[in-house]
């Protein structure tokens, strides 16, 4: 085989293999973590997490990482609105966290929440170990 097949044949490998990355890359869920510390803005970050399910082109993985003063919106005793807006996302499987420390700082505990939280000590620490795993952060 002459210099000019050997380079070629390593060309069509080299494309093949990057070709079948690329695809199981595509294949892979988007993995999404939405920021909420604003009370006012639970809502409309709930809302946003519909709608990124309803018109995802892909297999998506969502998280909620919840803290600050945002986490009075979760009150068990809450708006009807944010409750059932939270019940439609846990259906699709969204993955809530919501911080220890500001349950604490808002006189809050565990048993006062919206049920499907997972309690984290921090939701800043959180929020980096999502993105260190690869989710993508957004905070609208």
């Amino acid at each position: 085989m002459d210099r000019r097949g050997v380079f070629q044949g390593a060309l069509v490998a080299a494309a093949g293999w990057f070709g079948v990355a690329r695809a199981s890359e595509e294949r892979a869920p988007m993995k999404v973590v939405y920021h909420l510390s604003d009370f006012e803005k639970a809502d409309f970050v709930l809302h946003n997490m519909r709608v990124h399910y309803e018109h995802a082109t892909a297999p998506t993985a969502l998280a909620l990482v919840v803290h600050g003063p945002a986490v009075r919106a979760f009150h068990r005793d809450g708006s009807g609105v944010t409750q059932e807006r939270f019940a439609g996302l846990s259906k699709r499987g969204v993955t809530p966290y919501i911080c220890a420390v500001a349950l604490r700082g808002h006189n809050m505990e565990e048993k006062d929440l919206t049920p499907g939280f997972q309690v984290v000590e921090a939701g800043t620490v959180r929020l980096a170990e999502l993105q260190r795993d690869g989710y993508l952060y957004i905070r609208p």
